[in-house]
């Protein structure tokens, strides 16, 4: 049986106050382990000195595993990495290793599978605690520090008391994981027939949301090549149920918060079932797939909304990912200045000052309330409503209102340049290029 001493939820971030003395991880070249080249923590890079060490000392491993934009990653390093009792502990009884699970797929991989077949779930920060050799006996995601120290205590007692039992669990992990790897065969079995194709979209459409698009849940997620594959099968078979979902979903996500209304780009999810409260990192591999949904979502649709967002996610990631190389960056952080979504997000007084005459109308279309509509009285900006309502409300044509509204985005964008921005993971990854 599967030890399972806690469960929590998964959630994906910069580093917080530097010691004075570094760790190994300052010798890295990748960010997010130089972010944490300062803990108390004795971090080791994924290696062979930091499996040879555990298996010279007969401590297990925790490999814990991130990324530099990971909003949950960092919260756990302030709460436990960054605490010097949490660390002296850490120090005593394991060998920590840390990997960014960017740098390092293949390593993320294998744990990754074992949390979820651990756990059922998987996510980021993922910690792991492993036998000397590496094979997993215990996974979960975010934990606060009291769990955490409560997790690690109890994983000590084990180890002294019952280490069989330990190496049991980690021995059964690891032989589920080399049969889920396992290749069969492919036959001769070509290309999915046209049934078959019915059979897997209808199903995936019946877990759809035809309101809000996206899946019957929260969070949601984008999945671009989900869509895309939707997208697909109504221009081979012409079910419209198909286009529709995709329709709903893009329009929801493009007027949503998770779309970066002022500046383009899309975050990584939505925290709730509307699209409205974005998850604020920002990830190469999101955005790009995003531009060919949208682009070849257009091709079907001639729906204006769609190149609009094409040509501003464009300009995005050029204005603010391309390197001098011709390659892009990896990410934008979630924080600044500490906090979640500072840089994106605005009171009303601060589009009174910045817009004047123009607040009003749009306050009005992007949802901005004079308390707030998310935390500590700032706003998110979405659209619940069209140019031609807030036309008639305002006494204007469509037209003008769309002018005023582009202007005022064009002195919001100017004025957040001024803002401290999130965090950038300049990492050049060539298969997300």
């Amino acid at each position: 049986m599967l030890i399972t001493l806690f469960s929590a939820f998964s959630g994906c971030g910069t580093s917080r106050d530097q010691g004075k003395h570094p760790n190994r991880l300052i010798h890295e070249t990748s960010p997010y382990l130089l972010q944490h080249a300062y803990n108390p923590v004795d971090w080791y890079p994924w290696g062979d000195e930091a499996l040879e060490k555990a298996k010279k000392e007969n401590k297990p491993l925790i490999v814990s595993i991130g990324y530099s934009s990971c909003h949950w990653c960092h919260v756990m390093e302030e709460e436990s990495f960054e605490n010097d009792s949490v660390a002296a502990y850490m120090n005593a009884h394991f060998v920590s290793v840390k990997v960014d699970r960017e740098e390092r797929p293949d390593i993320d991989k294998i744990y990754i599978e074992a949390a979820q077949m651990m756990t059922g779930s998987a996510g980021w920060p993922l910690n792991c605690i492993a036998l000397p050799d590496g094979k997993p006996f215990f996974a979960g995601t975010y934990f606060p520090r009291e769990q955490w120290m409560d997790i690690l205590k109890k994983v000590v007692k084990l180890w002294e008391d019952q280490p069989e039992k330990l190496k049991n669990t980690a021995n059964q992990v690891a032989m589920g994981l080399v049969a889920g790897n396992a290749v069969q065969p492919a036959g001769d079995s070509g290309f999915p027939d046209k049934e078959m194709s019915q059979q897997v979209a209808g199903r995936w459409m019946d877990e759809m949301d035809p309101d809000e698009g996206g899946y019957r849940r929260a969070p949601k997620f984008p999945l671009p090549s989900g869509f895309h594959t939707l997208l697909t099968y109504y221009y081979m078979s012409g079910e419209r149920k198909a286009l529709s979902l995709v329709n709903t979903t893009l329009v929801k996500m493009a007027r949503g918060g998770i779309y970066d209304q002022v500046g383009g780009g899309f975050a990584r999810y939505s925290t709730d079932a509307l699209w409205r409260v974005p998850h604020f990192e920002k990830m190469l591999y999101d955005n790009a797939q995003l531009i060919k949904l949208y682009s070849d979502a257009w091709m079907v649709t001639k729906n204006p909304l769609y190149e609009e967002v094409v040509k501003e996610t464009v300009a995005f990631m050029k204005k603010n990912w391309l390197s001098s190389e011709g390659a892009f960056y990896s990410s934008f952080d979630a924080d600044s200045e500490g906090e979640e979504g500072k840089y994106y997000v605005w009171t009303a007084e601060e589009i009174d000052s910045l817009l004047g005459n123009d607040a009003a109308l749009f306050k009005l279309y992007y949802n901005v309330r004079e308390e707030g509509n998310w935390e500590n009285g700032r706003n998110i900006l979405y659209i619940t409503t069209d140019l031609s309502t807030v036309a008639g409300k305002m006494n204007l044509t469509a037209g003008h209102v769309k002018a005023r509204l582009a202007a005022g985005k064009s002195k919001l964008l100017k004025a957040r340049s001024g803002r401290v921005p999130p965090g950038l993971d300049d990492k050049v990854l060539t298969s997300w290029n």
